[in-house]
Parts: C-alpha cells; structure tokens; sequence
C-alpha cells in the first residue's frame, strides 16, 4: 500500500521524502532520543504535508500508534492518515488529523489540497 501512495504521489508531481521526529524521552532515569517515522512528507511551495499509511486501524490503540509521530511534529502542517479501509469517509480527529480512504485518495486527484 505504501508503494502504491508513493507512485501516486509523485505521479501528481510531490517532490517526497521520509519523515523523522526526534523525542527526547527518559526512561528509568535514562535520557534517550528516539526516532519515529513519518511515512511521507510531501512539500508544495512553503507548505507541507505530512502522510501516513496505515493498512487498518480497527482499535484505538492502533490508531494511538499510527498518529504517534504525526502528534509530535511540533508545527500546523497538515497530517494525513491514508487507510485501506472501504468505508473511510473523509474526517478529522481531536488532533486536526484527517483520515481518509485509500480509493477516495486515488480518485481524487485534489484531495490533500481539499482536506
């Protein structure tokens, strides 16, 4: 799925890269800095968007897990999660994330500019 969300991407003509969140955490009395991926980060003049594929998220934890990094980016720049589930409808979370279905993504071909 990833694959696929990538070569429509650039197919629409995104310059894409990865994404990495730095954290500083501390655990057990132990400073660490950890990495956390961000699928896509795709820019368009002085904006950004960042982009997260996710096959499924049938729990809450899921989707805990999903929008980690996403949470963590420290700006307002768009944040998309991208499901293969068939009945995603276009919607946003408490955080301003915006879910939206893999079909719907691929059909429209304007849809990270509309959401």
């Amino acid at each position: 799925m990833e694959n696929v969300i990538y070569c429509e991407l650039v197919r629409r003509g995104y310059p894409v890269d990865v994404g990495v969140v730095m954290l500083d955490e501390r655990k057990n009395g132990i400073h660490q800095t950890r990495q956390y991926e961000i699928d896509f980060v795709v820019n368009r003049g002085p904006k950004q968007i960042y982009i997260q594929s996710a096959y499924s998220i049938p729990t809450t934890e899921k989707r805990e897990q999903e929008t980690f990094s996403l949470r963590h980016t420290g700006d307002s720049f768009k944040k998309v999660v991208i499901t293969n589930d068939p009945f995603q409808t276009r919607t946003y979370d408490d955080n301003g994330i915006a879910y939206i279905g893999l079909i719907d993504f691929l059909l429209d071909t304007k849809c990270l500019e509309t959401l």
